[in-house]
């Protein structure tokens, strides 16, 4: 039978609208709460500060973990997991948005993390230098919360960025998935257990558990019962972290949920000691990851994935985003620039992990390193500073204090003394025979291809991220006012491939640098004025000594970072009238009320490392107040910090 016009036309419109409806239907299915029983549940347990080389189940002779055993026998081990910095809070910007923390301006130790809200405590015209995320970027709490998950997080929020509306379904000591109203709802919980932190090795008394006589104490530290110690500490610790374990898997197992669970255990970077935390090092950032997926998920397990199996895949706290979000069906956005690993989405292998420093605490300092499968690759852009830079917060590990006094003593061996020295512009070290990594290759030629190769993967990891390191702390803020630093990078304020190429002449440490170095401090560009500086700093003497006029100039620059540079070079290697100049431009700028947070720690920096030099300018710091009103609280305590050591230092040496 065949249908008049008018009739097909009517049937279809009437498809039509039916086709509209059902696609605004669809639509508004993506709301803020779907449940959906077909979704696993996901469990993160997070124990802070550990490496998995002290693990049984990773082969290691630390504390005994009988609940991380029994969780590996039936579970996947990643043998190559790594946290993207040797400290929590900028690893955790990188975990929680699957951004490099150093693409999104949170690399350094830390950043504010102030709410727009607590604003409203300070001044009126009072700047917050917290880290903001463009406005498409989401974490991936907040995508799960919109694909119908109930989100907690108990309890640790130390994201190095600022927070602003509803990041979890709940958080707090007291979250957990038992609170979700809806219990058929599908839940992604984190526990986080600190009982293994840096600041728990170090608390006494303690009753100790393993013999200290049978610990390794590995290459770099001396062999003495303080450091002995420290380390039986810390053994004693993941004991006590695995019992946390093993009561949150017998909580799972009783509520009736093992079934429908995939469960992470990870650390947040390496062990808590001196050299492992804070660096980039494999010892540092190198993590134990376990991943249990029940018989009824298997199909969202990774493809190599083995119950009591053992993968040599390199994934990292920057995969962990989109692993998330593919889990649960939802292709991770652009914006991630990590790599699924398992679920509907996984991705390929990667080649490399990566790993970064910047300023940690009150110390500047900025490393970038790349884990292979052998290798690891460093390139310290800030070479003239000693590895063991004063960190008042390091320096309370009993460890850390002995590790100094007997490098000025002068009773250590090399490896054992290296940490306290200036730093190679590169490292490179074979992580299956120097599991210290106390050798480094880089002028080795049988080696020549390796570090060739790995230099490269660092460079075009750089160029492809963007990394916003590159800019004096306080720029990469004043840069991006009313916008955020990811999307500032992405325009002209910031012309990165030049900025990049000053700072690989200044860390490059070729002595024909000097000309061009010298030729930077003109650039119309402050960074590259800065880098400029830097340079010319890292050449000594010799470098100060060609271009001391220019340098000079360079007090009355206009950006507060290339004066305190320059300051900083001619205050160190300059003649008598120089180092003058370069004290009252130190002086005049360390004040953080008068010129900021970031200027002030940088010229405190400066005035240290000058040693007694800097002794004219004690009356002054003397009279800086430790806790300074009026600037950012997370400040307060650094710029406190600086001026409590350098006042020590320089009457130590009066």
């Amino acid at each position: 039978m065949k249908l008049n016009t008018s009739v097909m036309q009517k049937l279809f419109f009437l498809t039509l609208i039916s086709s509209v409806l059902f696609s605004c239907q669809k639509q508004s299915s993506e709301p803020s709460q779907i449940t959906n029983p077909k979704r696993p549940n996901i469990v993160w347990i997070v124990c802070e500060d550990m490496s998995p080389e002290h693990l049984e189940s990773y082969g290691g002779t630390g504390g005994k973990t009988p609940h991380l055993n029994a969780l590996a026998a039936e579970s996947l081990q990643y043998q190559n997991a790594f946290s993207t910095a040797g400290v929590c809070a900028p690893s955790r910007a990188a975990l929680i948005t699957g951004a490099y923390q150093s693409s999104i301006g949170a690399m350094h130790m830390r950043t504010t993390g102030m709410s727009a809200n607590a604003l409203d405590a300070y001044p009126p015209g009072f700047k917050s230098y917290s880290v903001v995320l463009p406005e498409g970027m989401r974490t991936y709490p907040e995508y799960l919360r919109l694909n119908g998950y109930y989100t907690s997080n108990n309890s640790k929020e130390d994201y190095n960025l600022a927070k602003d509306g509803q990041v979890w379904s709940e958080g707090g000591r007291k979250a957990t998935w038992t609170n979700r109203p809806d219990k058929d709802q599908p839940f992604f919980a984190i526990h986080n257990f600190t009982v293994s932190h840096e600041s728990q090795i170090r608390k006494r008394p303690h009753q100790q558990i393993h013999d200290p006589a049978k610990v390794r104490v590995p290459d770099y530290h001396p062999d003495t019962p303080e450091v002995r110690q420290d380390w039986a500490q810390y053994y004693d610790k993941l004991t006590e972290m695995d019992k946390m374990v093993g009561d949150k898997l017998k909580s799972i197992e009783e509520q009736g949920l093992a079934d429908d669970t995939i469960i992470f255990y990870y650390g947040d970077h390496g062990s808590g000691m001196p050299r492992s935390k804070r660096w980039p090092y494999f010892s540092g950032i190198n993590v134990p990851l376990i991943v249990h997926v029940p018989e009824k998920w298997k199909h969202l397990a990774s493809t190599d994935y083995k119950a009591g199996g053992k993968s040599d895949r390199r994934v990292g706290f920057i995969d962990l985003a989109p692993t998330l979000l593919s889990i649960v069906g939802k292709k991770p956005p652009i914006q991630m620039q990590g790599h699924a690993f398992m679920g509907k989405h996984e991705a390929t292998a990667q080649e490399y992990g990566y790993g970064f420093r910047g300023r940690m605490d009150e110390r500047y300092d900025m490393v970038r390193s790349v884990v292979g499968e052998k290798f690891i690759y460093i390139r310290n852009y800030m070479p003239h500073k000693p590895y063991g830079q004063h960190v008042s917060y390091m320096f309370q590990t009993p460890t850390t204090q002995v590790w100094k006094r007997m490098f000025d003593e002068g009773k250590l061996n090399e490896a054992q003394s290296h940490f306290w020295k200036t730093k190679p512009a590169e490292e490179l070290y074979d992580l299956v025979n120097d599991r210290d990594e106390v050798k480094n290759l880089v002028k080795s030629k049988e080696h020549a291809d390796i570090l060739k190769k790995m230099r490269k993967a660092h460079l075009d990891h750089i160029n492809r991220i963007i990394d916003v390191g590159f800019l004096p702390e306080g720029e990469i803020h004043s840069r991006s006012e009313g916008s955020t630093p990811y999307e500032m990078a992405r325009t002209d304020k910031y012309p990165f491939k030049r900025i990049f190429l000053s700072a690989e002449m200044a860390a490059g440490l070729s002595p024909w640098a000097t000309k061009t170095l010298t030729a930077y401090l003109k650039d119309k560009d402050s960074a590259i004025r800065y880098w400029g500086a830097m340079g010319l700093l890292m050449r000594g003497k010799k470098g100060v000594s060609m271009t001391g006029k220019h340098l000079e100039k360079a007090l009355s620059d206009d950006s507060p970072y290339v004066r305190v540079v320059a300051a900083e070079a001619l205050g160190k290697y300059g003649n008598k009238d120089q180092i003058s100049k370069a004290l009252e431009t130190l002086g005049q700028i360390a004040d953080p009320i008068k010129n900021g947070c970031f200027p002030s720690m940088l010229a405190m920096n400066a005035i240290d490392h000058l040693d007694d030099k800097a002794k004219s300018l004690l009356p002054m710091i003397e009279s800086m107040p430790q806790v300074p009103e009026g600037v950012d609280k997370r400040f307060q305590g650094y710029v406190g910090r600086l001026v409590k050591t350098t006042t020590e230092e320089l009457k130590g040496q009066q």
